[in-house]
């Protein structure tokens, strides 16, 4: 089983950087992505921890799948804002610049934190991500934005690094 949740961990780290051709669904990515991780979770509670190389190859595959994971799900998270807010700017086309790559960043701390131990990680990460953000927040929909990403970021990194730390406990 723990083969099993490695493989797909690494399904739910690879899974967005692969290129769709434009005839499939746009949910396709996300769901292959929701299910890898789902499944490796899964795989994860039936394993005893793991111990060497397989403890490194957790904590590259789950800081990984958290990091390029969480954007398809920050994706499927703006469009279901949008849909209950037809009226409104398209949020992916919204006041605050940078956010794909910070939003990585953020994961990928996120994820290290847990993964290390220091849940208070997490704070500090929040803090300094709000604290260089916060004068580009008064613009019109930049809040709601700022909030939905973020959230949804740190949920999907917060789950990846369950599963790591299901594997290694």
């Amino acid at each position: 089983m723990t083969v099993t949740a490695l493989i797909l961990l690494g399904v739910a780290a690879l899974a967005p950087l692969v290129p769709v051709p434009r005839r499939f669904p746009w949910w396709i990515v996300p769901a292959l992505t929701a299910l890898a991780l789902g499944g490796a979770a899964l795989a994860a509670a039936a394993t005893t921890p793991v111990t060497g190389f397989a403890l490194g190859a957790t904590v590259v595959l789950a800081v990984l799948a958290a990091s390029t994971g969480g954007a398809p799900m920050v994706h499927v998270a703006f469009r279901l804002a949008r849909r209950r807010d037809a009226s409104g700017p398209n949020p992916n086309a919204g006041p605050l610049r940078g956010g794909r790559t910070i939003g990585v960043l953020e994961r990928a701390a996120v994820s290290a934190t847990i993964l290390a131990g220091w849940p208070e990680g997490l704070a500090v990460v929040l803090a300094v991500k709000g604290l260089a953000r916060y004068p580009e927040l008064r613009e019109p929909h930049a809040s709601e934005q700022f909030i939905i990403g973020t959230f949804t970021s740190v949920l999907w990194a917060a789950a990846a690094a369950g599963v790591g730390h299901a594997l290694v406990t």
